[in-house]
């Protein structure tokens, strides 16, 4: 099934939708396959489409043992672009909720910036970088500094 996201926004709206229904392959059509993230998880970094595929995998598989449902709101989002390149920042609050009884369980917001390039006409996501501020005293990551 081919994708064509002629908009930014169709990236963003593919990623917001296919978390809450934890479609990896709708997921991954966003990102070319030469992808280089990083991450502020548990991997510095991931680079190639089929390391992206099995942190997805991983993701997604957790969010269905537990039963949760993610939303995913993007916030002070920001998007310029050209006719081939464009560059998106904002922070992306992620929450979850129970699929049985809709009850929020947890909520976190990240810092994010997408780089994203034109194919065929298509947007992809050429990099992505998530981060959290540190709070230096504790040298623990600050979730929902807002």
């Amino acid at each position: 099934m081919g994708f064509n996201f002629i908009k930014v926004q169709d990236v963003l709206e593919n990623y917001k939708s296919s978390i809450y229904e934890k479609d990896v392959e709708r997921f991954l059509t966003i990102y070319a396959s030469d992808i280089h993230i990083y991450d502020c998880w548990s991997n510095w970094e991931c680079k190639g489409i089929s390391h992206l595929r099995a942190n997805v995998e991983e993701w997604f598989n957790g969010l269905k043992v537990d039963g949760v449902l993610l939303n995913v709101d993007f916030n002070d989002l920001v998007v310029e672009e050209n006719m081939n390149l464009a560059f998106v920042y904002c922070s992306v609050t992620f929450a979850a909720q129970n699929v049985e009884s809709g009850e929020k369980l947890r909520q976190m917001t990240n810092r994010f910036t997408f780089g994203l390039r034109k194919v065929n006409d298509s947007w992809l996501i050429t990099h992505e970088h998530s981060s959290l501020p540190i709070n230096m005293e504790t040298g623990k990551a600050i979730f929902n500094l807002k």
